[in-house]
C-alpha cells in the first residue's frame, strides 16, 4: 500500500516536530530554502544527492509556514510540488499537513464503474460562491438528480483568478480561488457520504503559459522532441525522464491519497507522447491502482477512438477504465444544430450514423477522417459498452464554441428532451455538463486571467482561431467574440440556480430526474456488463433503442426532429404482440412541459406504433 507519509519524493512533508523539504533540481549548484513565517523562519542551504535531489529536514517547521526557494542566487520561486499557493502561483508556498483532516469516509469503496452517471463541473462557475464550499452545498441537489459521480474540471492552481483549469502550473496545489486544501477534502468527504464518487480532471500533457516555474528547476521536465497544440511537451521518454515520470505519477497518487478522489480523467492523452517501452500512462495506472485499497477509475480524453486505451497491458493496451467518445455528440450536433465545419465535416448527422455509434461505442473504427487527414479509430465491438463515455454537452463542446453556447440553445426544446432521453438510456456511460439538466440559460465561455501582455495575445488568438469559420469571416464579427480576459466573460458563465424552478427549466429538470431514476430502477437501462443495446434507425428523424439484460426489455422510441410515426415491431423485425405493454415515460407529458403533446400509441399485433406530433421520446416495456 502507498504510505503517503513516507513515500512522497517531492514537496514539503510534515513529520514529528519538523518538515522535510525535497526538490529535484540537478542543474542547480546551490539551492536555498527560505522559510518566511513561523518558528523556523530563516534561510538554509539544502544538501544535494547524486541524483540532483535537494533534501533538508527543518526542525521546528510546521504546517502553515510559508516558504520559497532560490536557485543559484536567482529570484524567489515557489515549490514545484507546493501543496498550496495562498498568494497565487508566483507567491510563497505554504506547508500543508494532509494527514490532519478527519475523514469520515473510511468505509467508502466508490461507485461501480458500470453504474456511473458523471456530472462534470467547473468549480468557479458551478455555484454563486465559485468555491469548493459552494459546490459542497449543492451536492444533495446532484444526489437527488440521480447522478452517481461528480467530475471536477482541473483544480491545480493557475495564473490569475479565473481559468478553466487547463493552464495549471502548480500541479499539487488546489486553486486558492476555490478555497483551501481542506475545503476540497470536505467536498470529497461529503460527496462520499451522499454516495457520490469524485473524479478529478488532471492535465499531464503541458503546462500553462504563465507561472510555469517547473522547467527552471530542471529544463529536462520539458522536451523539444515532441510538440503539443499548447507548446512543448512534458518529457516522458528523454534524458531525465525517469524522475519526470515519477513526478507526474506522484501527483496522481497525491490526489488519490491526500484527497481521496475515486478516479482521474486524463486530459488530451493523444498529446501525452511517450516512446518508452512502457507508456507513462500504463505505469501511472498500474502504480495508482496498486497503491490503493479501493478501486480507482482512470478515464482518458482522447479523440483517436483507440480500443487499446482501455484494453489491458497484456493485450498491448493502456489498461484504462474508460475513454471519452465524442462521436455520439458530434453526430447529434450535426443532425440537430447543422454544424458542418471542423471535425463536424466528418459526420453526416444521420440516424444511421447515430445507430452505428450506439451499437459500436463510437462511429469511426478505421475510416478516413477528412478533418484529421488520416484514418481514425479501431474496432471497439469487443469492449464493454460502459468503457465509452458519451455526452451531448461537455466543457469542450460548449466552451470551445465562439460564444460558449450550449446545444440546447441551438434547437427546439422538444428535440433537446428527445436527445437527453437517448443519452440517459444508452448503454454507454453518460456524462452531463453542469446545468444541462435544467437547460441552463448561462453559456460556458472561454475565460482566462493572465498577465496583460499575454492576455492580449490570448484574446487575439482566440478571435483568429475562428477566422476560417464562414460565420466569422468578417473581422468586425470576430471582434464580438467574448474576450477571454474580461471578468464579464467569466461571470456570464456562472450558473443561475434560481432558474431551475422557472418555466422552461423546471420541466427539463423533472425529466432528467425521472430518466435517471429509471436507469437506477431498471438495470437493463444502465451500463452493466450484461446489458448492451441495439439501436435501429427507423427513418431520417427517428431512432429506436432496444435495451435488455436477459429479462426485462425496453424500447426507447426517439423522434429527434418534426412529426412522424415509428412502427416498433417493423423496425426491430419482430412480432411483439399487443399485450402486456406499459408506457414508462413520455417526454411531452404535462409533468415535463407546459404545452403537452402526448404521442399516440396504437397497440398492433406486430407491436406498438407511435405517432409523434413533434420531437419527443417514449420509453416502453413489455411485461
Amino acid at each position: 500500500m502507498f504510505d503517503s507519509q513516507t513515500s512522497p519524493r517531492f514537496g514539503a512533508v510534515p513529520r514529528a516536530g519538523a518538515v522535510r523539504f525535497r526538490v529535484w533540481a540537478p542543474g542547480a549548484h546551490e539551492l536555498r530554502l527560505t522559510i518566511e513565517t513561523g518558528q523556523a523562519a530563516g534561510t538554509r542551504l539544502m544538501p544535494r544527492d547524486d541524483k540532483g535531489v535537494h533534501d533538508l529536514i527543518v526542525e521546528g517547521a510546521a504546517a502553515g509556514d510559508r516558504y520559497h526557494y532560490r536557485l543559484d542566487g536567482g529570484g524567489p520561486r515557489p515549490d514545484p510540488a507546493s501543496r498550496f499557493q495562498p498568494e497565487g502561483v508566483h507567491g510563497l508556498s505554504e506547508v500543508v499537513d494532509p494527514f490532519s483532516f478527519s475523514w469520515r469516509d473510511t468505509r467508502w469503496r466508490g461507485r461501480s464503474e458500470t453504474d456511473l452517471v458523471i456530472y462534470e463541473m467547473h468549480v468557479g462557475t458551478f455555484s454563486p460562491e465559485g468555491t469548493f464550499e459552494g459546490a459542497r452545498r449543492r451536492l444533495r441537489d446532484l444526489r437527488d438528480l440521480g447522478v452517481t459521480a461528480i467530475e471536477l474540471m482541473p483544480v491545480a492552481d493557475f495564473p490569475g483568478d479565473r481559468n478553466w483549469g487547463y493552464d495549471g502550473v502548480c500541479l499539487f496545489a488546489p486553486a486558492r480561488t476555490y478555497g483551501r486544501p481542506d475545503d476540497l477534502r470536505r467536498l470529497v468527504d461529503d460527496a462520499h457520504g451522499l454516495g457520490l464518487s469524485v473524479l478529478l480532471d488532471v492535465v499531464y500533457n503541458h503546462l500553462g503559459p504563465e507561472g510555469a516555474y517547473l522547467p527552471q528547476f530542471n529544463p529536462e521536465y520539458m522536451t523539444d522532441r515532441h510538440e503539443t497544440p499548447w507548446g512543448r511537451a512534458i518529457n516522458f521518454d528523454g534524458p531525465g525522464s525517469p524522475m519526470v515520470r515519477r513526478f507526474i505519477i506522484e501527483n496522481a497518487l497525491h490526489w488519490v491519497h491526500e484527497y481521496h478522489v475515486d478516479g482521474l480523467r486524463l486530459d488530451a492523452t493523444h498529446a501525452i507522447i511517450d516512446d518508452s517501452p512502457v507508456h507513462v500512462l500504463v505505469e501511472l495506472a498500474t502504480t495508482v491502482r496498486a497503491s490503493a485499497d479501493r478501486p480507482i477509475l482512470i478515464h482518458a480524453e482522447d479523440h483517436r477512438n483507440l480500443a487499446a486505451i482501455v484494453e489491458g497491458p497484456e493485450a498491448g493496451g493502456w489498461g484504462l477504465d474508460g475513454v471519452w467518445a465524442d462521436d455520439f455528440h458530434h453526430v447529434l450536433r450535426r443532425m440537430l444544430a447543422g454544424d458542418s465545419h471542423g471535425y463536424y465535416a466528418d459526420f453526416d448527422g444521420t440516424t444511421s450514423e447515430l445507430a452505428r455509434t450506439i451499437n459500436q461505442g463510437w462511429l469511426f473504427t478505421g475510416q478516413p477522417s477528412k478533418n484529421m487527414g488520416e484514418h481514425r479509430g479501431t474496432d471497439p465491438s469487443h469492449l464493454p459498452m460502459f468503457r465509452s463515455v458519451v455526452c451531448i454537452q461537455n466543457h469542450d463542446q460548449v466552451g470551445n464554441r465562439a460564444g460558449g453556447d450550449r446545444l440546447h440553445h441551438a434547437m427546439p426544446a422538444a428535440s433537446w428532451r428527445a436527445a437527453s432521453t437517448l443519452l440517459l438510456t444508452c448503454p454507454m456511460t453518460p456524462l452531463l455538463f453542469m446545468g444541462q439538466e435544467w437547460a441552463a440559460s448561462a453559456p460556458f465561455q472561454y475565460f482566462t486571467d493572465l498577465e496583460p501582455e499575454l492576455g492580449r495575445l490570448v484574446t487575439a488568438g482566440r478571435r483568429r482561431e475562428f477566422a476560417s469559420f464562414p460565420e466569422f469571416s468578417d473581422p468586425l464579427v470576430r471582434e464580438r467574440i467574448p474576450d477571454p480576459q474580461a471578468p464579464t466573460t467569466f461571470e456570464n458563465s456562472r450558473l443561475d440556480w434560481e432558474e431551475r424552478g422557472t418555466d422552461g427549466h423546471a420541466g427539463v429538470l423533472a425529466l432528467y430526474t425521472r430518466l435517471l431514476s429509471l436507469r437506477l430502477e431498471y438495470p437493463a437501462l444502465g451500463g452493466s456488463v450484461e446489458t448492451r443495446g441495439h439501436a435501429v434507425a427507423v427513418d431520417p428523424d427517428t431512432i429506436i433503442l432496444v435495451r435488455s439484460d436477459g429479462g426485462a426489455r425496453f424500447w426507447v422510441v426517439v423522434r429527434l426532429r418534426g412529426a412522424g410515426t415509428a412502427d416498433v415491431g417493423a423496425a426491430v423485425g419482430g412480432r411483439l404482440g399487443r399485450e402486456g405493454w406499459e408506457i414508462l415515460v413520455t417526454t411531452e407529458e404535462p409533468m415535463f412541459v407546459r404545452d403537452p403533446a402526448l404521442p399516440d400509441v396504437a397497440w398492433q399485433l406486430e407491436g406498438p406504433v407511435v405517432r409523434f406530433e413533434r420531437p419527443g421520446a417514449v420509453i416502453l416495456t413489455q411485461r
